[in-house]
């Protein structure tokens, strides 16, 4: 399996497992997870994005071979962003960016988010983008983070021919139709991270096929092994379950 939705570092705001990079790596093994593409929990508070994306590039380093594949952090509303992409692509050589609008405090009909969806497309870097990161329950009562509002998106895809994009976390607030119009603008991808109810998995295979879902777990916010079961439980047939395992996400780092 691979999956498209992990995070290292440290979440400030309660204990989580896997901290430390042993554990994740023991878990994703055991969980029979062959790629993790990651990102750094720390990329959500520091205004040192580069000090972030380098810390963030060593530790998937020391991992064993290709199990983490890291994707930095850019946020358009510091004044450097555009070298903070330019040293994700070409010093880090990373795949791809993680995006978090609503802890970086901007909108997606934000200018600069253009720009940074159309610079990602030019250097051929996937994008994911984070809707949000906890239910609002848990949230800390003095540090509130909505869930990203993706009204506006649809019309950004359509204006930024080639970006390929992949939300995360996305089903808390968006409903299937909803992923629908989403997947129908453009070239996007959903994780099912934040997919809950019975038959969800393969209620969204029907809306918006088995070509734009991936398998992804926000570990370590949520259990690597939850997202498994859904799969499990779904009762799709095997060739659907392989695409959402493995085949979509490679499909997306080959094109």
């Amino acid at each position: 399996m691979i999956d498209t939705n992990l995070s290292i570092g440290h979440w400030p705001f309660r204990k989580l497992p896997g901290e430390d990079l042993a554990s994740v790596t023991v878990r994703l093994q055991r969980t029979g997870v062959t790629q993790a593409w990651t990102g750094s929990l720390e990329g959500l508070f520091d205004r040192d994005v580069a000090g972030v994306n380098l810390r963030l590039a060593q530790a998937c380093h020391q991992a064993p071979a290709e199990l983490l594949l890291p994707f930095g952090t850019v946020n358009p509303n510091l004044p450097d962003w555009e070298e903070d992409l330019r040293r994700c692509h070409e010093d880090h050589k990373f795949r791809g960016i993680r995006l978090h609008p609503g802890f970086h405090g901007y909108d997606l009909n934000a200018p600069a988010f253009s720009s940074l969806l159309s610079q990602a497309a030019e250097r051929r870097l996937i994008v994911q983008l984070v809707v949000t990161m906890e239910d609002e329950r848990t949230q800390h009562p003095v540090f509130r983070v909505p869930a990203v509002d993706l009204a506006p998106l649809s019309n950004v895809l359509k204006s930024v021919p080639g970006v390929r994009l992949v939300l995360l976390n996305v089903f808390r607030k968006t409903s299937l139709d909803e992923a629908a119009k989403l997947a129908a603008a453009g070239q996007v991808w959903f994780d099912i991270g934040m997919l809950e109810g019975v038959d969800k998995v393969a209620a969204l295979v029907d809306k918006v096929s088995p070509q734009r879902i991936l398998f992804g777990s926000h570990f370590p916010l949520f259990y690597i092994e939850s997202a498994s079961l859904k799969l499990n439980e779904s009762m799709l047939p095997a060739k659907i379950l392989d695409m959402i395992k493995h085949e979509n996400s490679r499909a997306i780092l080959e094109s």
